[in-house]
């Protein structure tokens, strides 16, 4: 009696649970505008996501954009390039703000990381590799592990 009493309290807040996001399995592509840069590393990465290097290699002015810090995009690039969560660089950029260094932009979706990365000069940012649309480069892709790879060859996008 008390088993069933239970399954039907319980059994409403299961049903709206939410599903695991699918973008969680999907690799991430870190993208620029096309002809933008050839070559990066994990370590540039590092550099420019932490805002510690400003400008690429032509001069330009490095210009990184975020998605939200509760985007599953946004956890996964986190760890894999950062290595940490992305509350857990709260006292991070409070630090660097003070030093007169603002935190990458942040945009809501991965189609306007895809627009701005496109329009503006020097953008960086990162999608799900089967989003990316014909505007951008792909330049390293993450996989679900958090391995940084230029290699590109073995990704396939579900139809």
């Amino acid at each position: 009696m008390r088993l069933i009493f239970y399954i039907r309290l319980f059994l409403p807040c299961l049903l709206l649970w939410p599903a695991p996001d699918a973008v969680a399995e999907e690799p991430l592509a870190v993208i620029v505008a096309p002809g933008h840069l050839k070559e990066l590393k994990k370590e540039d990465l590092i550099l420019i996501f932490k805002r510690k290097k400003l400008f690429w290699s032509d001069g330009s002015r490095v210009q990184p954009v975020n998605l939200p810090a509760s985007n599953p995009s946004r956890r996964a690039f986190s760890l894999a390039v950062l290595g940490v969560n992305p509350e857990d660089l709260e006292k991070y950029w409070n630090d660097m703000y003070f030093n007169g260094i603002s935190p990458p932009f942040v945009l809501l979706s991965d189609h306007a990381v895809m627009h701005f990365v496109a329009d503006t000069p020097g953008a960086i940012g990162y999608v799900p590799y089967c989003k990316v649309d014909t505007h951008v480069e792909i330049l390293l892709l993450i996989s679900t592990s958090g391995h940084v790879s230029d290699d590109l060859s073995s990704v396939v996008c579900p139809k």
